[in-house]
């Protein structure tokens, strides 16, 4: 069935809008040309895509899942538009980096820095989500490129490692003395433990690691970011599972203390995340040159 694409360009603006004649004034449109669009694309689908209401409009079930669908579509064609023009020497455009809180702060900003020195002309977005919400943002076409913690388990996504980084256990003063000698997992599980939240990637990682050798976790606190695990520890709440390659300043003055583990949790990779049907746009593979390259900024 062919539709014309200005009809689902109407459509995307009046569910965002809620309204047809604020959706008019986005379009530049008059409010009844809005109206006979929607009406001959439902018409052509033979189904209602929205209710009419005393202050606007809504989206039906039947609009909701159109609505979906069309709007990731508007918005891979939007990025194809960007693309195209970031092809002119990298003189303008956009790049946006869908990143953990976490990842950001402790290996990312160098490299963020250095890229926009490099092309100060190219605008930096951003956008701090969890793994899994930067996945979905990949597939409707709201970022370019991701960096997460990996592995990731989506069919429709790529990625390509570019960190090793090492899971462990820290205490503070109250717990020190558990640092002295390695100890078993299962003696671990027994302890006050300080986790991420459940829907974290390294969550995941770190349960599906201990069920696979027979000892299930349960956390007495789960946090949102890492810094909070390393503050809590600090402050004897717990015993925190953190990223080594982001707590050496802690360690480094003594505010922490690594407790070895007997069964030393395998190494993971944080690393770049991006459709497998979409070419990276010419200043994302830039930034992942950049990044790879290991090359930092130094003062």
């Amino acid at each position: 069935m062919a539709i014309k694409l200005d009809l689902y360009k109407v459509f995307c603006e009046v569910a965002k809008c809620g309204s047809f004649s604020k959706a008019a004034k986005e379009l530049y449109m008059t409010q009844p040309a809005v109206s006979q669009s929607i009406m001959q694309l439902e018409r052509e689908l033979q189904v209602r895509l929205f209710t009419r209401m005393p202050k606007g409009v809504a989206l039906t079930n039947e609009g909701e899942l159109l609505f979906e669908y069309i709007n990731s579509a508007m918005n891979l064609i939007g990025t194809g538009e960007k693309k195209l023009k970031e092809t002119k020497g990298m003189m303008i455009g956009e790049l946006k980096i869908g990143v953990g809180d976490t990842i950001s702060r402790y290996f990312l900003m160098p490299y963020l820095e250095m890229f926009h020195r490099k092309y100060p002309n190219i605008k930096l977005k951003i956008i701090n989500r969890t793994t899994l919400e930067l996945c979905d943002m990949l597939k409707s076409g709201e970022i370019d490129i991701a960096i997460c913690n990996l592995p990731i388990d989506d069919s429709a996504i790529e990625s390509k490692p570019c960190l090793t980084v090492q899971d462990i256990f820290v205490c503070g003063e109250q717990y020190k003395d558990l640092a002295k000698n390695p100890i078993d997992i299962l003696n671990l599980s027994s302890l006050p433990l300080i986790l991420l939240e459940g829907k974290s990637n390294t969550r995941k990682y770190i349960e599906k690691y201990f069920l696979e050798n027979g000892v299930k976790i349960t956390p007495e606190i789960e946090l949102g970011s890492h810094d909070l695990l390393l503050e809590f520890a600090k402050i004897n709440l717990g015993i925190a599972c953190v990223i080594r390659e982001f707590s050496h300043d802690y360690m480094k003055d003594g505010s922490l203390y690594e407790i070895k583990l007997k069964e030393e949790i395998p190494n993971r990779s944080i690393g770049f995340c991006y459709l497998k049907s979409v070419s990276l746009s010419v200043a994302s593979r830039k930034f992942v040159e950049i990044v790879e390259s290991k090359e930092v900024i130094k003062e």
